[in-house]
C-alpha cells in the first residue's frame, strides 16, 4: 500500500524514536510506500523541502508556527493549516495515488486536506484520535461555548464533526475515548471506531547501578533518595499550581527528591517558585535533548504524570510509554475523567489520585518509598507495555481493516 501520513511533528527521519515515527517504520518495514508531511514552523527559518529517508518520502512543509505560542497566533496559523497542507501536496506529491492517508489529533483541521486526498485518490482514511478539541480548550477555559468565543468553538467544533465524517476509521487511545466519543458525537457509527492506542518500539534500558550512579551524579541528583521524575510539557494542561503545592507539600521530605524537566506556556511560573523558595529536593530543567532526557528518566525511581481536574475529556499522555519502557512505576495525578489511572492500578504498575487531592498524592508517594515495591511495579510496567502498546500492535490494528 501507498500511505500518506499527515502530522504537525517536526521530524527529519524516521529513526526518531516516537509514537508516529516508530509506527510508520512498522509500514515500512512490512513493505508498504510511506510519504509524509512533516511541517517546519516558521520561526526555524527553513524553506519547504523533500527528504529521502530509507524509503520514506519527508516533505518538509513550512507553515506558521501553532506549537506553545499563545491562542491567537496558534488559531491563525491552525486555520491556515489545509490550504498550506493541500497546496504542498499538490505541488510535490501530485503525481502520487495514496491507498490509505493516517492522521492525528490534534489539528481538527486536516479535514478537507483528508477529503482532498481521498477524492483525488479513492484513497481509505484512518484517525488516530490523540486528543478530543476543540472541548479540551473549553476545559482549559480558553474557550466558551456562548459569546464571542462560542462563535469561534462552534466553528472549530464544526471542523471536528466534519473530520470524523471524512474518516473511515477512528483510532482512539482507550475505552474512555471510545465512550466519550460516541455520547458526544452520536453520528459516528460505533463500528468504525476502535482502541488503538499509543505505542512505541520498546527499546532494551540497560539499568545498572553504575549506569545510574552516573547519571545522578552529572545531573547532581542525589543516589539515596526514591527520584520522581516529570518529563514533557508544561503547560495549562499540567496543572502547574498542583505540581507546586505538591512540591511544597514534600519540601521537607528527605526520602524523596522531585525531577521536572520540559518546557510550555507555564515554566515560568513554576521556575519563579524555584527560584524564590530554592527546594533541597527538588530540580527543574528546561527542556532537554532527547538522548540527554532518555539518560535522566532511566536514573529515576518514578514517572509522573499531572493533569488539570478541570477536563471532561479522558485524555491519555503518551509520556507514559517512556516511564513504562524504562520499567518505572508511574503516580498519575489526574482528572476524573481519564481512565489512565485505571489502567495503571488495574495492570499493578503504579498508583493514581485526583489532581486536587496533595494528601493522596503524599500517600502514595509515601508508599512508592518501597523498593521492593518499586521493583516489582516497575517489571509490570515494562511486561504491560510489551503486551499492549507496541507499534507492531497498532499496525496490525490499523491492517487488519486493509488486509
Amino acid at each position: 500500500m501507498k500511505i500518506l501520513f499527515l502530522s504537525l511533528i517536526d521530524f527529519d527521519s524516521l529513526s526518531n524514536r516516537g509514537i508516529y515515527t516508530d509506527l510508520l517504520r512498522e509500514f515500512v518495514n512490512n513493505k508498504h510506500e510511506v510519504y509524509v508531511v512533516s511541517p517546519i514552523e516558521k520561526r526555524k527559518n527553513k524553506k519547504t523541502r523533500i527528504i529521502n529517508d530509507n524509503g520514506c518520502k519527508i516533505l518538509k512543509l513550512k507553515i506558521g508556527n501553532v506549537q506553545k505560542i499563545n491562542f491567537v497566533e496558534k488559531g491563525i496559523s491552525t486555520l491556515m493549516l489545509e490550504r498550506v497542507f493541500i497546496k504542498g501536496i499538490k505541488k510535490y506529491f501530485n503525481n502520487e495515488c495514496f491507498d490509505l492517508i493516517l492522521y492525528a489529533t490534534p489539528p481538527i483541521t486536516f479535514q478537507k486536506v483528508v477529503e482532498f486526498v481521498k477524492k483525488r485518490d479513492r484513497a481509505k482514511s484512518y484517525l488516530l484520535l490523540k486528543d478530543i478539541w476543540p472541548q479540551g480548550v473549553v476545559d482549559m477555559e480558553a474557550l466558551t461555548t456562548s459569546g464571542i468565543k462560542g462563535l469561534i468553538y462552534k466553528y472549530f467544533r464544526l471542523k471536528e464533526n466534519r473530520l470524523y465524517s471524512a474518516s473511515d476509521y477512528i483510532g482512539c487511545m482507550s475505552q474512555a475515548n471510545i465512550d466519550y466519543l460516541l455520547k458526544y458525537n452520536p453520528t459516528i457509527p460505533s463500528n468504525i471506531v476502535e482502541i488503538c492506542p499509543n505505542s512505541i518500539e520498546p527499546i532494551i534500558i540497560i539499568k545498572e547501578e553504575s549506569f545510574i550512579k552516573i547519571a545522578r551524579e552529572k545531573y547532581c541528583i542525589p543516589y539515596n533518595k526514591t527520584i520522581f521524575i516529570y518529563g514533557g510539557n508544561i503547560g495549562i494542561p499540567q496543572c502547574v499550581d498542583f505540581i507546586i503545592e505538591c512540591l511544597i507539600a514534600n519540601k521537607s521530605n528527605e526520602q524523596v527528591y522531585f525531577v521536572i524537566a520540559g518546557s510550555g506556556t507555564e515554566f515560568n511560573k513554576l521556575k519563579t517558585y524555584f527560584d524564590n523558595e530554592i527546594p533541597t529536593n527538588a530540580q527543574l530543567f528546561e527542556q532537554l535533548p532527547k538522548d540527554d532526557y532518555e539518560i535522566l528518566v532511566n536514573s529515576c525511581d518514578v514517572g509522573l504524570i499531572f493533569l488539570d481536574k478541570r477536563f471532561t475529556i479522558p485524555n491519555f499522555p503518551s509520556r507514559l510509554l517512556s516511564y513504562m519502557q524504562a520499567s518505572m512505576p508511574i503516580l498519575a495525578a489526574t482528572d476524573i475523567n481519564t481512565d489512565i489511572g485505571k489502567v495503571i492500578e488495574d495492570g499493578d504498575f503504579g498508583f493514581w489520585c485526583e489532581s486536587s487531592d496533595v494528601k493522596e498524592f503524599n500517600k502514595k508517594v509515601q508508599q512508592l518509598c518501597d523498593s521492593n515495591l518499586r521493583i516489582q511495579m516497575g517489571t509490570n510496567a515494562r511486561k504491560y507495555l510489551e503486551e499492549n502498546y507496541t507499534s507492531k500492535q497498532s499496525y496490525e490494528i490499523i491492517m487488519q481493516h486493509f488486509d
